[in-house]
């Protein structure tokens, strides 16, 4: 069963990490309008990202993960494109937390915590951020 769980943990970080992307490049190309839009949704992401910063997953690697992500983006990131981000690191956050909260699923949060900074660390490098 524990083979199964880090299988569907790895897809789940996956779609996330796939979604982000298709997302980021459709912001990096959208026009003045949608740009206006992205820019005053910023603060409240900011807002919910300071919020929910105070909530560990209780898994050492995802909140250290979680903690330089964030850090990157909200220092590396332009602001335009950081709502769609901070998107990520807040689904990130609530399904690691929920996953921590299972006993049978928290083992598994080590080794996809550990896949999705491989995942970012290259992603964002783009940003010159570093973990």
């Amino acid at each position: 069963m524990s083979k199964p769980l880090v299988l569907m943990l790895g897809v789940l970080c996956l779609l996330i990490m796939g979604c982000s992307k298709s997302e980021m490049t459709t912001n990096r190309n959208s026009t003045a309008p949608a740009t206006n839009k992205n820019a005053s949704a910023t603060a409240a992401p900011t807002t919910s990202a300071s919020a929910s910063s105070a909530q560990k997953v209780g898994v050492a690697e995802c909140d250290a993960f979680i903690a330089a992500y964030e850090a990157c983006v909200n220092d590396k990131v332009p602001a335009a494109a950081r709502a769609q981000f901070n998107t990520t690191l807040a689904q990130w956050r609530k399904s690691w937390h929920d996953l921590a909260a299972n006993p049978q699923t928290k083992p598994t949060l080590v080794q996809a915590c550990k896949s999705t900074l491989e995942q970012s660390r290259q992603s964002m490098k783009a940003y010159g951020c570093k973990f």
